[in-house]
């Protein structure tokens, strides 16, 4: 099968587009034909070595995927060959950036046939991750006030749906150029990070959701009310430890399963979310959609078309 690949770990140039062996789904797996998988930021720091170092190669990225499946292995009775499908790979796997992935088959839903494949890849993991965190970590609460750090990227613009669905009042951070886009999202209040300090501009917040990292999730502490929570996706506080002792750091854990993918799709079809903006890759293009991906100035998602 065609994959994007890369043999050493480097800059974006180090992908490459070539021939792969196909995966063979075990007892409980499925295996899949990919339409479409998704990029995330993750991808380029496992890919520059930022994260724990790759031994195995040609390591193949990729962390969720829409498409159809193709075969069952042993035990198997939920899928039928040729159902449309979106899943997300479980903690420690990838290889969605291929034409075909072996996959455990409670990690995959059936794909609504009001969304397409590139729209069910876009929407998995950042959907995922914005449920864990805003209704499962940070238990929002309608009439609370939530700051999401970076409001325009894949995860903040779905976090930003679901905080307003779930009734709170919204405030993020984005560029000048996003700001429209992040209020028809849904937020209240916009901060434009290169032209204020958000811990000037905000106060008095029940919950942060930072997607950021950095300096940035230290800062957000600043703007929590006392008895606040602040959620970290990105590199929190160190040791994910408060500053504060009237506040609380979280990590979510961002579990793979398909109810919660089953739940994504509920509140699209129920048009509490909508799909993020998509800008689309053939994957022969790997290395170019990386670099876009590592400026890390994205609206929406990046999305491999695969078939």
């Amino acid at each position: 099968m065609k994959a994007a690949y890369f043999m050493q770990h480097g800059g974006p140039e180090v992908l490459r587009y070539g021939d792969v062996r196909d995966p063979v789904p075990e007892a409980g797996q499925v295996l899949i034909d990919i339409h479409a998988a998704s990029i995330n930021g993750a991808d380029w720091k496992v890919r520059a070595g930022k994260s724990a170092p790759i031994t195995d190669f040609p390591y193949v990225l990729g962390r969720d995927f829409s498409g159809r499946v193709s075969a069952l292995g042993r035990g198997v009775t939920e899928f039928r060959i040729g159902e449309p499908v979106f899943g997300v790979c479980d903690v420690g796997q990838e290889g969605a950036y291929a034409e075909k992935i072996a996959i455990n088959a409670a990690l995959v839903a059936r794909k609504p046939e009001s969304l397409s494949h590139a729209q069910c890849a876009a929407l998995a993991l950042i959907g995922l991750t914005a449920l864990v965190a805003i209704e499962d970590t940070l238990k929002l609460s309608s009439g609370e006030k939530i700051l999401i750090q970076g409001g325009a990227g894949g995860v903040g613009s779905f976090a930003i749906q679901l905080a307003k669905h779930v009734g709170a009042r919204v405030i993020t951070t984005a560029s000048a150029a996003n700001i429209a886009y992040v209020r028809e999202l849904g937020a209240d209040e916009v901060i434009d990070y290169n032209a204020q300090d958000f811990t000037q501009a905000v106060s008095g917040c029940d919950a942060v959701f930072d997607t950021v990292g950095g300096d940035v999730a230290t800062r957000s502490f600043a703007v929590l009310r006392p008895g606040g929570r602040a959620a970290f996706i990105a590199s929190g506080p160190a040791g994910l430890k408060s500053p504060r002792t009237d506040c609380v750091a979280l990590r979510p854990n961002v579990a793979r399963d398909r109810a919660h993918l089953e739940r994504i799709v509920a509140l699209v079809e129920a048009g509490a979310v909508g799909v993020p903006e998509i800008t689309l890759y053939p994957l022969s293009e790997a290395a170019a959609a990386h670099a876009l991906s590592e400026g890390r100035h994205l609206r929406g998602k990046l999305v491999f078309q695969i078939r």
